[in-house]
């Protein structure tokens, strides 16, 4: 099988020649810079560039010789934008590391050795990194005093929030005037050139943007206490979303293999939300962004939600949900064995491949070749899984133990 076939049988349930592999192909399956630059290192390769690609939370665009040899079978088509020197620039990462910013992006450091970014009017603080951090917070909350009388400046808004300001390949290239020309032959040319399965970032963040925009203790509050308002930013959030979606899936719909969404629904003891909660708000709309990607495109559709979001998950694949990314196993009522033997038919499982926080990045090698051949024993059976960490590789991932993750894999497919 080439690497696209193998990830579209796994997608269908049914078992492909071996089990696909996932590093980078979105922001929440990718590496972070430092634990990048530690890699390249370790296995001869130092001679690469650490290109930081998602400069909020620092993480690394692979190199495609890395990924070739740990064996990936998908990757993100932004990466076939920066191509260019000069699209880059220097930076030091927090370990002491050189790497690579994107040339458009420019954090002010202070004297204390924290980085902040500024909006266009140079007062208002958009995000912020401490001394020391691997990532980006967000400063900026602009209805967080409550919702606005109108929504005629929310595009404005949303484009002052870190994730959207900042945003990573291909959407840091959405104000080209051809960005749409650019983005459907950039994806010609993946297709035509690598046999591995092609993703698009989308976002169509629901739940997300509300927390962007009201500050995450006020949306939940609002969840309960202000249905009506939370109703009227979502439709004017799913107006946005559909016209992106438009363009997307005239652009690469008949290209592309994957659209990856995304909405952290749950927190480690359960779902922000009670699933009634959900259905009202948000099952409706994510219903719509997936019944439209199915009539417009032959994108499968996939979710990024952290946490434990078993108890949502039913609603979920009724809207239209068919990959769950990162899986977080850790999370209550999100063990492996549970995960398959409930959804495992109906729905792929992208992720939770070994745990991040533990085992990668305190366990032994042996540990982690264990809890991988483990994990691979229980959820590829039948297909309707891809390999993946749960969520992305952290700073403190010892590079040996990202080698052994991938040797581990490498010997269950060949055993």
């Amino acid at each position: 099988m080439t690497s696209r076939e193998r990830v579209l049988t796994a997608i269908r349930h049914e078992q492909p020649d071996r089990v696909p592999i996932d590093l980078g192909a979105t922001p929440s399956s990718g590496i972070s810079a430092i634990a990048y630059s530690n890699l390249i290192k370790h296995i001869g390769k130092e001679h690469l560039p650490v290109q930081i690609y998602d400069v909020v939370q620092q993480l690394a665009q692979p190199d495609d010789s890395v990924l070739n040899q740990f064996g990936v079978d998908v990757i993100d088509i932004g990466r076939a934008f920066n191509t260019s020197p000069a699209d880059w620039k220097p930076t030091t990462l927090a370990n002491g590391d050189q790497a690579l910013y994107p040339s458009w992006f420019s954090p002010i450091a202070r004297d204390d050795h924290s980085y902040v970014t500024f909006d266009d009017d140079g007062t208002t603080q958009l995000a912020y990194m401490p001394k020391g951090a691997t990532f980006f917070d967000q400063t900026y909350f602009p209805y967080e005093a409550g919702y606005p009388d109108n929504y005629d400046t929310l595009d404005a808004e949303m484009g002052r929030i870190l994730w959207a300001r900042y945003a990573h390949s291909p959407w840091d290239h959405a104000t080209d005037d051809d960005f749409w020309q650019q983005l459907r032959a950039k994806a010609l040319h993946l297709r035509a050139t690598t046999d591995k399965a092609l993703m698009i970032v989308c976002g169509c963040n629901l739940f997300e943007w509300g927390t962007f925009l009201r500050r995450i203790d006020n949306f939940l509050m609002d969840l309960m206490m202000d249905p009506v308002n939370v109703e009227k930013l979502l439709d004017e959030l799913l107006k946005r979303h559909l016209a992106t979606l438009e363009k997307v899936c005239k652009a690469v719909g008949d290209v592309v293999d994957i659209i990856r969404f995304g909405d952290d629904l749950g927190m480690t003891q359960g779902p922000f939300m009670d699933p009634e909660v959900y259905r009202q708000l948000f099952k409706p709309r994510h219903k719509i962004l997936c019944d439209y990607v199915k009539a417009n495109s032959k994108m499968h559709t996939f979710i990024h939600s952290c946490g434990s979001i078993s108890l949502l998950m039913p609603d979920l694949i009724d809207a239209g949900i068919e990959i769950f990314n990162p899986v977080q196993t850790n999370a209550v009522n999100m063990e492996p064995e549970f995960l398959k033997k409930e959804f495992g038919d109906a729905c792929t499982f992208w992720g939770g491949g070994v745990e991040t926080v533990g085992t990668l990045n305190n366990g032994s090698t042996q540990q982690v070749r264990e809890q991988v051949l483990e994990r691979l024993e229980i959820m590829s059976k039948g297909g309707g899984f891809v390999f993946n960490t749960v969520h992305n590789i952290l700073p403190d991932v010892p590079p040996e133990n990202i080698v052994a993750m991938f040797d581990a894999v490498n010997e269950f497919n060949n055993k």
